[in-house]
Formats: structure tokens, C-alpha cells, sequence
């Protein structure tokens, strides 16, 4: 396994878990939600562009 596809692969996973965590926290609501739903939610967009520009570069590399 190349590093870049297992840098592609710790991305999507780590989108996952921001994804998860902000579904999580919308559902239950309260303090927590109110202070984190924004980051964890810019987190995953960060976190989804990281890995689309590493799929890329992936892409070029083994083209």
C-alpha cells in the first residue's frame, strides 16, 4: 500500500467520525451542540476537501 492512498484513506475516515460526531451531536441537542455543531461542521468540509485534494494528487501520481 502507498503512503498516499493510505493518507486518502485516514482523510475519509476522518471525515466519517466528523460527520457522525456532528449527526450525533444535532440529534441529542443541548450545550455540547450548541458550542461545538459550527466547528464539527467546518471540520468536515475542511476535512472533505483535504481528502478530495489527496485523491487528486493520487490520481496524477499513478496516471
Amino acid at each position: 500500500m502507498d503512503a498516499i492512498t493510505l493518507l486518502v484513506m485516514l482523510g475519509v475516515l476522518a471525515t466519517v467520525v466528523a460527520l457522525f460526531t456532528g449527526i450525533g451531536s444535532m440529534a441529542e441537542g443541548g450545550e455540547f451542540d450548541d458550542r461545538h455543531s459550527h466547528q464539527l461542521m467546518f471540520a468536515r468540509v475542511g476535512l472533505q476537501a483535504l481528502t478530495l485534494l489527496l485523491v487528486v494528487i493520487a490520481l496524477v501520481m499513478f496516471k
